[in-house]
């Protein structure tokens, strides 16, 4: 079957999952005996009709900017890479080790250390899946997901057993020094009206940085056409001297270092510190999120941005509508994930028979 067009493919049947997912998830807040266009309204004026709401909207987004990249780059050679989850939690153990190791005199110098303790900590996490998939032929997907739930544990021993403050019950390290602390967007823009206690932080930056960077690997150097071309054809690629071992590992260390700098957003520009599950699930967000953004750096960021709308919409739906629970807020996300996700060829088939229609009758 002939393409579609670019557009459509990038745009148009995005837009269709979106809507399908949207109508879906007015039709279940119907059923519970609630107002879909008022719920709706109160979503979308609680996550982008305010300087407190893009806070927390931009904060979530972030997020979803770094595990939706992992995942993307992943994509591109035909890896799928569900271990963000635990390269988070490990580029999280990164940060931590580097803001407590020394006293940073300025946030600057403490920020580049992070992304590179955080980088190095999750690429290292993703390695001895690469490894397994490159050498063993193990399936991507089994160990990554099983790597999940040994960061998971790793870290709750290391948050009992090694990094927790003397005298105190709870699991985390200690707070970060003064010189550690990023600063947020009042700090850095106060006059866009921002409040002080606004999680977004220079770190919805240095996300940017990383689309672009992403960007520039895949479509603007040679490693990032052997990763496309890996990814469309092992044997066409292995043919023309593209070595598999190779472009596995790179791959998937890229990956997990994006992955693990995550933990920069939450760890230390919001917490301040090291706590239990500071990843939250965005390593399975970003699943979604290089999907709907059809692994392109812009697409992901458009795609990271909606979600952060749902995650602070939804947040200020359940204050304010409180027929609609927390637990109803995970179906419409998981919604939009089946639609984006799963769900695509169903509107994908339809879309590809009609351009092939419309190609035939002209």
């Amino acid at each position: 079957m002939d393409k579609m067009p670019k557009w459509a493919d990038v745009a148009l049947i995005p837009f269709i999952n979106l809507l399908l997912a949207l109508i879906v998830s007015g039709l279940v807040v119907l059923y519970i005996g609630e107002s879909p266009v008022e719920a709706m309204t109160i979503m979308v004026r609680g996550a982008v009709g305010s300087a407190y709401g893009w806070g927390y909207t931009l904060y979530y987004a972030t997020n979803f900017i770094f595990t939706g990249l992992a995942v993307a780059v992943a994509f591109h050679a035909r890896m799928f890479n569900i271990g963000g989850e635990g390269q988070a939690a490990l580029g999280g153990l990164g940060v931590a080790v580097v803001c407590l190791s020394v006293g940073w005199p300025h946030w600057s110098m403490a920020l580049i250390a992070a992304v590179l303790g955080s980088a190095a900590f999750g690429a290292a996490w993703a390695a001895v899946p690469a490894y397994l998939q490159a050498k063993r032929g193990s399936h991507i997907v089994i160990t990554t997901i099983m790597f999940n739930f040994i960061a998971s544990a790793l870290l709750v021993y290391l948050l009992v057993n090694v990094f927790r403050v003397p005298g105190s019950m709870a699991p985390e390290t200690a707070r970060f020094a003064e010189g550690a602390h990023l600063p947020n967007a009042h700090a850095i823009a106060p006059w866009l009206g921002f409040p002080r206690s606004t999680p977004l932080n220079v770190s919805f930056l240095v996300a940017l940085v990383a689309c672009l960077f992403v960007w520039l690997l895949i479509w603007r150097t040679r490693l990032g056409y052997e990763i496309r071309a890996f990814g469309e054809s092992e044997t066409a690629a292995v043919y023309a001297g593209i070595n598999p071992v190779r472009i596995i590992m790179i791959s998937m260390l890229i990956s997990g270092g994006l992955a693990g700098m995550m933990a920069i957003n939450s760890v230390m520009g919001e917490a301040e510190r090291l706590v239990l599950d500071p990843v939250q699930g965005a390593g399975f967000v970003g699943i979604a999120v290089a999907l709907m953004g059809r692994s392109h750096p812009i697409g992901v960021l458009l795609a990271a941005v909606l979600f952060g709308m749902l995650y602070q919409g939804g947040a200020e739906l359940a204050f304010d509508m409180p027929g609609v629970s927390r637990e109803m807020l995970l179906v419409i996300q998981a919604l939009v994930i089946l639609f984006t996700g799963a769900l695509d060829n169903m509107v994908r088939s339809p879309v590809q028979r009609m351009f092939l229609a419309m190609r035939k009758e002209g």
